[in-house]
């Protein structure tokens, strides 16, 4: 089996764990993802066309500072504004943070929404992934059976994309305080476990000792997980002289000679084979890319992650997502402490791999088909507080959208004078799923059945904001 054995963490409840991951196709709610993905396909109804054939999203988990960012205040208060400066964009007229210079010259491919504003003010990625934003942290922080189930999932129900790669990617690992607990937002919920994501594993590693308000840097790469009858690899016995993808080969095939292969049912096979490809494999081995290529995406774990995306869409996967998420290392965006130290941190490896996809993308022919999104579940508040912070925020936020036929240089919404509230044009979370759904070519009005048999909108009653669609 392929097995990464990290180190102990101490998540919030105060309780230590070995972190030692067994991963054989990744549920939450019991079975073996992928082949009981396999064994429930049926024919679905055909979609439409969409000028999207994959999507990249990329979670900043906790809640970004959209003031900060996208949506700067000059003329505000200083306890509004903030320490930073605007700089000009390739847009005219458009002024995004200083910390954000690639971003900046790259925003004449995208478009800027302004105005994300929902009510969900919960810490998990519930509301980027599926569009509904009527729970609350007692009925869903933790994923459950009868969550809606993410975009992703309804992807894969649908059953968009080829079949000999990986789908629905999520990378490095599960949402979850370090992978301390399971957030609700990606899974498959009611319409089953067998549309669940595949997660890829990570070795925890950091380029120095992070708090929660001071991030260090983590490195590494997102590791494929679910050979599950592979013999022990781990991730301290790796030769870093060679890649991944050689390490395993041997493996693969000591098992596929293997009486072990041989006993395993149709779709178990079918699995084995799916992840034991050299496709699947070669999109998770990044040892070959030229270093002009890691150094433009950063060599941290997100720029890594990042990579991956790309060679991910460019095998086939149809929704690949990086949750930016890591507790340990100060590597999240809720913000509430230690505001501006945090972005001075996070906001440049930002700009970068954001720049960098794009165009790669754009230079690979791949970003009219591709679509990228980068958002938080929630903004942050106008002022900040006593501790150099800034608190939870979901009436006002951001989402910028690039390729897959979203408009170029585009900018939706504005809000008030402190970036509080929109003053025009609010978008829902429920709007936000439509729009990637109506992209992809899938029907936002699209119901399936929950556990009680009842119809429900894959879209919550969100509508696509055509305005931003080319």
């Amino acid at each position: 089996m392929l097995r990464i054995l990290g180190r102990g963490t101490r998540p919030c409840d105060g309780v230590t764990r070995r972190e030692a991951m067994c991963v054989g196709g990744l549920s939450l709610f019991g079975g073996v993802t992928l082949p009981n993905l396999l064994a429930a396909q049926e024919a679905r109804r055909p979609a439409r066309q969409g000028s999207a054939k994959s999507v990249v999203l990329l979670n900043l988990f906790g809640g970004p500072p959209h003031m900060d960012m996208f949506d700067m205040k000059p003329a505000a208060p200083q306890q509004v504004r903030g320490e930073f400066k605007p700089i000009p964009t390739s847009v005219p007229g458009l002024s995004i943070c200083e910390l954000l210079p690639l971003t900046a010259q790259v925003m004449d491919r995208a478009s800027l929404i302004r105005t994300y504003s929902h009510k969900y003010n919960s810490h998990n990625p519930y509301n980027v992934y599926t569009g509904f934003d009527g729970g609350n942290d007692r009925e869903n922080y933790f994923a459950k059976r009868s969550d809606h189930p993410g975009m992703g999932a309804i992807c894969q129900y649908m059953n968009l994309g080829p079949t000999d790669i990986p789908r629905y990617v999520i990378m490095p690992a599960f949402p979850g305080y370090s992978q301390s607990l399971r957030r609700s937002g990606p899974y498959g919920g009611y319409i089953g476990s067998q549309y669940d994501p595949l997660f890829t594993i990570w070795d925890k590693k950091f380029t120095s000792k992070g708090e929660f308000y001071k991030p260090t840097v983590p490195v590494g790469v997102p590791l494929l997980p679910a050979l599950g009858n592979l013999t022990d690899v781990t991730a301290d016995r790796l030769d870093r002289r060679r890649s991944l993808l050689d390490q395993i080969d041997h493996s693969v095939a000591t098992i596929e000679a293997s009486r072990a292969a041989q006993g395993m049912d149709h779709f178990q096979q079918q699995v084995f084979t799916l992840l034991t490809s050299a496709k699947t494999r070669g999109a998770f081995d990044i040892s070959h890319e030229p270093p002009e290529v890691l150094d433009r995406y950063g060599r941290n774990l997100w720029g890594s992650s990042m990579i991956i995306a790309r060679r991910l869409v460019e095998a086939g996967s149809t929704f690949v997502s990086i949750n930016w998420e890591e507790a340990e290392s100060g590597n999240h965006w809720d913000m509430h402490s230690n505001n501006f130290g945090m972005c001075r941190v996070l906001l440049p490896m930002l700009d970068q791999l954001v720049a960098a996809l794009i165009l790669d993308l754009e230079e690979r022919g791949l970003l009219d088909s591709t679509l990228v999104v980068v958002m938080g579940e929630m903004g942050r508040t106008p002022r900040v507080n006593g501790t150099a912070g800034r608190d939870h925020w979901p009436q006002c936020g951001f989402s910028l959208l690039a390729g897959g036929g979203v408009k170029r240089g585009f900018v939706l919404g504005k809000t008030d004078e402190h970036a509080a509230y929109p003053t025009d044009r609010p978008v829902s979370a429920g709007d936000m799923v439509a729009t990637i759904y109506q992209l992809l070519g899938i029907d936002p009005e699209t119901t399936v059945e929950d556990l009680s048999g009842r119809p429900i909108a894959i879209s919550h009653g969100g509508a696509p904001v055509f305005e931003i669609i080319a």
